[in-house]
């Protein structure tokens, strides 16, 4: 065989009806008159270099008040992949609801028009969403790999929401609050339904309702850059931003954060592959393993105490243990310990014959009719 034949590119590899990804990158102002025009001539080069999709840059002005829209409108009118719109309303978040809703783009995106993130991420944060493997990507400056140079305060503020992010609500991305992302077209737009908020808590909203709602969130390590010009106030965001925390939480505790989202089933690539069909759905039964341990709990504490307390006590033990073990959201772990004690103390007073084993009994049936229901509920949903 010829090898340099066989490595010749053929025609027929590349599928001539396929379309590439267009890319739609947002850009919110306001009062930015003095940034606006570096930022859209920068990115213009940057992008008829070698970006390899098709794209534009929609300018969404959100209320300014000095010429800002000004100068849009003349870059919409000088470059021809420039566009610009304009809102009455204030907020980062009001204007990418805008612009994203009605984008004709299979990929939408932003950035701030500082430019403090680098350019080079651009491609690797659009290139998982437009491939259809992630339906979000996040620019992070926090994980391994990304270089930022900023203020100490707005370090501790960043690492110190972010940690919060992580440990109340178990989330997996590393950085909600960077303006450099990007998301599938037809997912975010269901999620944006959901989202409350019109200013800087938008990013962190979205990304905790797609984590929710199971999408995948792909992160892009980059560098970054302060700019001493930044319209942030800090202080005052991170207020509002725990504040949005909890009407977040609230809603999540309440089912009112579940949206119904378009992702494809997993399913085999190779025409031959071999299936095995589950009998059962095994999560339902991991759901017993807390009880045990909070079966085994109870036997000693109800030697000491009364069954209320001593269920709770047991509870907390096997909380724990689960908690560290699958690193639960404390939020969603909180509201599920109160059902659970509300339910296995209404079982281990209601046993007829008290004592340690029989009312144990007693919370290990509760953990075992709740996993029935689980893979009952399961399998009428699927």
């Amino acid at each position: 065989m010829d090898t340099r034949a066989a490595m010749e590119p053929s025609p027929r590899v590349l599928d001539a009806a396929a379309r590439p990804a267009s890319v739609d990158l947002v850009i919110p102002v306001l009062n930015e008159e003095r940034a606006l025009p570096g930022c859209v001539r920068t990115l213009v080069r940057f992008l008829d270099a070698g970006f390899p999709l098709p794209w534009r840059i929609t300018i969404v002005d959100n209320g300014s008040t000095d010429g800002t829209w000004r100068v849009a409108t003349a870059l919409a009118g000088e470059l021809e992949r420039v566009h610009a719109r304009r809102l009455d309303i204030r907020g980062r978040g009001a204007a990418l609801r805008a612009a994203w809703q009605d984008s004709p783009a299979d990929v939408v995106a932003y950035m701030d028009v500082d430019l403090s993130t680098d350019l080079d991420a651009l491609f690797p944060l659009v290139a998982a969403v437009a491939a259809g493997h992630s339906e979000l990507a996040v620019g992070t400056r926090l994980a391994p790999g990304a270089r930022t140079r900023r203020s100490l305060r707005r370090e501790v503020v960043s690492r110190g929401y972010n940690a919060l992010l992580r440990h109340g609500f178990g989330v997996r991305f590393s950085d909600a609050q960077c303006g450099f992302k990007a998301a599938r077209t037809d997912v975010v737009r269901p999620l944006l339904r959901k989202v409350e908020d019109d200013a800087w808590f938008f990013d962190t909203e979205l990304l905790l309702l797609a984590e929710h709602n199971g999408l995948r969130v792909h992160e892009v390590p980059v560098d970054w850059i302060e700019d001493a010009d930044s319209r942030v106030k800090v202080v005052r965001t991170a207020i509002d931003d725990l504040k949005g925390l909890a009407r977040v939480a609230w809603s999540m505790s309440t089912g009112r954060a579940r949206v119904q989202v378009r992702r494809a089933a997993p399913a085999p690539i190779h025409p031959d592959a071999i299936l095995t069909r589950p009998i059962f759905d095994i999560s339902a039964f991991i759901a017993i393993i807390p009880g045990i341990l909070h079966a085994l709990a109870y036997i000693p504490l109800r030697e000491m105490w009364s069954p209320a307390p001593a269920n709770l006590g047991a509870l907390l033990l096997a909380g724990i243990v689960s908690l560290t073990a699958r690193h639960r959201s404390a939020v969603r772990a909180a509201a599920r310990c109160a059902v659970l004690y509300a339910l296995t103390t209404a079982a281990v007073l209601c046993v007829p014959a008290q004592g340690a084993v029989p009312e144990s009994g007693a919370v290990a049936a509760t953990y075992c009719l709740l996993a029935l229901l689980r893979l009952v509920f399961s399998r009428t949903r699927n």
